[in-house]
């Protein structure tokens, strides 16, 4: 069976046809509202304020540009917990819990001699 470019162009149109028909009988979703947390850049860029109320709501948002995912949008709480505690704390409490805490590992120093120096 071949089909011709023309098959393939009607076939587009009433496919376009039906997506945009569909799209202008959803009253709830505005022209710009994001599919499952994805915004195109420019999307992103013009409703800045709703993305970041999507991200406290709905949780991390993807941008994309030219199609292709680039960058997530996350709240601070989890890029905080994402980043991890940079105090130390973590290493403190894994090394005084470990069976190894007595060996010391402080290094011998080599004593060299030290020569005389005339001023």
């Amino acid at each position: 069976m071949q089909i011709s470019i023309c098959d393939i162009l009607v076939s587009m149109t009433r496919k376009n046809k039906t997506l945009a028909s569909a799209h202008s009988q959803s009253s709830k979703r505005l022209s710009h509202e994001p599919r499952a947390g994805r915004w195109a850049l420019q999307d992103a860029k013009a409703h800045f304020s709703e993305l970041v109320r999507r991200v406290r709501i709905d949780g991390p948002q993807h941008v994309t540009v030219h199609g292709r995912q680039e960058v997530v949008v996350i709240s601070v709480e989890e890029f905080r917990r994402l980043k991890g505690d940079q105090t130390g704390e973590a290493l403190i409490a894994a090394m005084q819990a470990s069976p190894y805490r007595d060996i010391d590992i402080a290094p011998r120093r080599n004593v060299l001699p030290v020569r005389e120096v005339f001023l």
